[in-house]
């Protein structure tokens, strides 16, 4: 067995993980205790990496290039000179017809910093265009503007340690006990070291987050900025403004001064629908703590005013002089893995790299120098949202798209199928050919993935970790860096640029790629000159700057008050309170919030391969207030159809407590390959902020009514490992090839279920269960032998089902048209129960089991298995939490469970 030391591949926290690997096979994976990000923590996600690389997963897997003559044809395998000649072909011809401006890259946050830097020198210094933009514009490019405009830079001043020394932490916009989890465990240590601490927590939800803290602000969403500027009014008021710090090391304050004067509490407690007391409570947290920090992700970004969210933000860290002191300043947290080295650099439409100005003439040339070209386009290329508008459009006539997944994760996806759709040529480099933007791939390249790859990623507070490769790519899969550079040496022939080519893209390794980028910081805030890979595998990940001669980086930023703008000083930006893209109305009258679930990431191309993670929240559910269901007559489970203006979509609904009346919420991560349709998406608006270009998709105006129409559907197959513990049938085979299905249903979902033996199950709901979908169905179920199966049918209502049971155990069912008995029927499955003593009534209507153990409901502890009902049964009986944990060990792993067990405690407690 052997071990390589690597990072994980989820969000931004950038936690190090020690992948154990065996015969080309990765085995396992826990936290390394060495890695200053988690200190050995790992959260679910993190801690199943493993299981999304087991042999059952390679059927998702992108192997060998596929091309296709056209699109009413499907594609085939091709050798990858072929596919890359074809690709320089079809990119070279468009650039000669229609300018350099006709082809556009789309990339991702997952893409290592090697990666990134050879796609941006490929578009902006071989092509000659800005079209490169990345999924980091769906999260953190509100952010990035927010710091640029504040501060000067794209540089978060804090890190992580600065949890442990906060006196008070505001968390804004973020369920970070979901989103962030590693980084909350740190949280709670703090809290611990110090009761002391506040912990305040901005959030429309009243999530696992928000429960921790000693004062929760529910403002109403979108309402940030006429909070930040009444808690600035107060500070004010009462004398708590820094007015030292202010005249040292500011400007700009008076005309915010002007502003904020009319942004009384009383005033925004009316916009945001908060208690005036609340806002004052928070002010005084805020400006008379020793030391105040705050964390804040997608909801401060994701609005089309999200810059000025998080201005007004830094704002009150400015005017109190909390900033630059240990424990003290505002802090971003990353979205991905990787967003952070993309935009070191310049991976987005407006960037260059190493943070220079795309506007600046002096910049342009100094990349221009660097690379060797004679210059470098000065026009902001198209950000996301435009870049989809031009291939809708034909403007852009070629897309290049790589390891991101638009057709599920952008906004008004009904307007992002039409684009790919109009689009002459698409090119999708992917690792998992599953995915929903793969469907629309011209030419298919095939890439690495984690524990395949080498290179580096810069984490939320500016660490960078060496990445490395634990095993060798399956298939044909080559590295991201790797396709590119021999892409365009190819590309390079047919412009008439050869030589240009070859002298641009030497690179024989990432460390090489790597260098040069290292060299394009020097002189900039963001100096690496002083790091390299043999360092960053010696002394472990480091934050920059790290200038030539440095022995360490900076732990923090503006310790000394200086900030990288023209005068030296930073800017109080004037922000005034806007209302959302979209207010709810008569027609439309609820407000929609997205976010994450605790278990799933973005798309779930990834840990949607790994059953247990569904675990916890197992299907797509609107999360209502329980008065709006009321009004509509609405039970948990009960199907509704969810419309924004853009497009619909069938859900279960569930009674939420987290949620005031009026808002609803749906988790961010179900696309067209979990449900019918092409996913929650497709309801967001795709309005963005002006500065930022990041679209509101946190936010949408919907109406939702109870669905009643068709007849319900539920198909279930069992795998069992075998002698060699693959898994038979392959899990990730079936649901394929229930896939195809999903169109055929406006309501439907496909998911996993169960741990060690997963059962896939599908829910749908049709207006017609045509006899010849039911026999197809039974053929991909393995319920087509009448011999092996128990059947049962009711012509005159319509109802069909089947059950297979090999040996003990109930391996199939399929209900068609009467489904009561499919919760304690997948709960048989998912448990390995036998069904000898339930065998008769395996096709009966029953909603409870008529023998054996009931349903356990939901898993909380994904880690250990343990199930809310076992977890309010030992509450009841007398169990404290500390006993619990020591007879389950639930909590007692990566932790991401224990707010939630909090929760249960106390509603037995209560």
């Amino acid at each position: 067995m052997a071990e390589t030391k690597s990072t994980c591949c989820y969000c931004g926290v950038g936690c190090g993980v020690v992948i154990e690997h065996e015969a080309g096979r990765i085995t396992s994976v826990r936290g390394d205790p060495d890695h200053p990000a988690n200190f050995g923590r790992l959260c679910t996600k993190g801690a199943t990496l493993h299981l999304s690389s087991a042999p059952e997963t390679l059927i998702a897997r992108a192997l060998y290039p596929e091309l296709r003559a056209s699109r009413d044809q499907a594609r085939t395998r091709v050798s990858w000179d072929t596919a890359l000649d074809v690709a320089a072909d079809r990119f070279a011809a468009i650039i000669a017809e229609h300018g350099p401006d006709a082809v556009a890259v789309y990339g991702a946050g997952q893409l290592l910093t090697e990666d990134y830097y050879v796609f941006n020198k490929l578009v902006k210094g071989l092509i000659g265009s800005n079209n490169l933009d990345t999924n980091s514009r769906l999260c953190m490019s509100s952010a990035v503007a927010g710091y640029k405009l504040s501060l000067g830079a794209d540089a978060p001043p804090c890190s992580y340690e600065d949890i442990a020394l906060t006196q008070a932490l505001f968390i804004s916009g973020s369920n970070t006990a979901f989103a962030h989890p590693i980084a909350f465990r740190r949280v709670e240590d703090a809290r611990k070291a110090n009761p002391d601490m506040k912990l305040v927590v901005i959030d429309p939800r009243r999530t696992d987050t928000a429960e921790a803290a000693d004062l929760h602000l529910p403002l109403l969403p979108g309402t940030d900025i006429a909070l930040y500027n009444a808690m600035l009014h107060i500070m004010l008021w009462e004398g708590w403004v820094n007015r030292d710090y202010v005249d040292a090391h500011t400007e700009g304050f008076d005309a915010l001064k002007k502003i904020v004067r009319e942004y009384t509490p009383a005033m925004a407690a009316t916009i945001c629908g908060l208690d005036r007391k609340a806002i004052e409570q928070a002010a005084q947290i805020f400006a008379t703590s020793p030391a105040t920090m705050s964390m804040y992700c997608q909801g401060l970004n994701q609005y089309s005013f999200g810059t000025h969210n998080n201005s007004a933000l830094i704002n009150l860290h400015l005017a109190t002089g909390q900033i630059g002191r240990p424990g003290a300043g505002p802090f971003s947290l990353t979205g991905q893995p990787n967003a952070m080295g993309g935009r070191e650099v310049g991976g987005l439409a407006n960037l260059l790299s190493a943070h220079r100005d795309m506007a600046n003439p002096q910049h342009r040339a100094e990349v221009a120098a660097l690379w060797g070209v004679d210059s470098v386009p000065d026009k902001p290329g198209r950000s996301a949202v435009e870049l989809f508008e031009g291939l809708k459009s034909g403007e852009v006539k070629a897309v290049w798209i790589a390891c991101t997944n638009p057709a599920q994760s952008m906004p008004d996806q009904a307007m992002i199928h039409a684009a790919l759709k109009n689009a002459e040529f698409v090119i999708v480099q992917e690792a998992f050919g599953h995915t929903e933007t793969c469907a629309y791939a011209d030419l298919l390249l095939p890439a690495t993935t984690w524990g395949e790859k080498e290179g580096t990623v810069t984490n939320s507070e500016r660490a960078i970790t060496r990445v490395r490769a634990a095993v060798s790519a399956p298939g044909e899969a080559r590295h991201d860096w790797a396709i590119v550079v021999d892409f365009a040496r190819r590309l390079g022939i047919r412009l008439g640029k050869g030589d240009l080519a070859a002298r641009m893209f030497p690179y024989t390794s990432p460390e090489e790629v790597w260098n040069e980028h290292r060299e394009s910081t020097r002189g900039r805030d963001l100096d690496i000159t002083g790091l390299s890979y043999s360092l960053l595998e010696t002394a472990g990940p480091q934050q920059w700057p790290f200038p030539e001669g440095a022995r360490k980086g900076k732990v923090r930023l503006y310790e000394d008050g200086v900030f990288p703008t023209p005068s030296g000083r930073a800017r109080f930006v004037a922000t005034e309170h806007r209302i959302t893209a979209e207010s709810p109305s008569a027609r439309y009258p609820l407000h929609l919030n997205t976010g994450r679930l605790r278990d799933q990431w973005h798309g779930m191309s990834r840990t949607g391969l790994v059953a247990r993670l569904y675990s916890h929240e197992a299907e797509p559910l609107l999360h209502m207030h329980k008065d709006d269901m009321e009004r509509r007559s609405l039970n948990n489970g009960d199907l509704v159809e969810v419309k924004s203006t853009r497009g619909a979509v069938v859900l279960k609904v569930i009674e939420s407590a987290t949620l005031r009346p009026g808002q609803t919420f749906v988790p961010m991560h179900w696309g067209g390959n979990t449900m019918g349709g092409q996913g929650v998406n497709v309801l967001l608006p795709r309005t963005y902020d002006p500065t930022s270009k990041q679209p509101e998709l946190k936010h949408a105006a919907i109406q939702v009514a109870k669905y009643t129409a068709g007849k319900a559907l539920v198909a279930m197959r069992r795998s069992e490992p075998d002698a060699d513990g693959h898994l038979q049938p392959n899990p990730l085979v079936v649901m394929d090839r229930l896939r195809r299905w999903l169109p055929h249903f406006p309501y439907a979902s496909l998911t996993l279920s169960g741990r060690n033996s997963p059962v896939v199950v599908l829910k749908a709901r049709g207006e017609e269960l045509a006899p010849a979908l039911l026999e197809a169905l039974d053929q991909d179920l393995a319920l087509d032998d009448p011999t092996q199966v128990l059947s049962y049918q009711d012509s005159r209502k319509e109802v069909e089902k089947r059950a297979r049971v090999t040996g003990d155990s109930l391996s199939a069912v399929r209900l068609a048209g009467e489904t009561k008995a499919a919760e304690w029927l997948a709960d048989m499955m998912v448990q390995g129960h036998s069904a000898a003593a339930v065998r008769p009534w395996l096709l009966a209507p029953l909603t409870q089991p008529p023998a054996g153990q009931a349903a356990r409901g939901k898993v909380i502890c994904n880690c250990f298995d343990v199930a809310e009902d076992d977890i309010l049964a030992a509450f009841r009986n007398g169990d404290s939490l500390e006993s619990l944990q020591a007879r389950t060990r639930c909590g007692t792993n990566c932790g991401s469970c224990v707010p939630e067990l909090k929760r249960l405690a106390q509603s037995v407690k209560h």
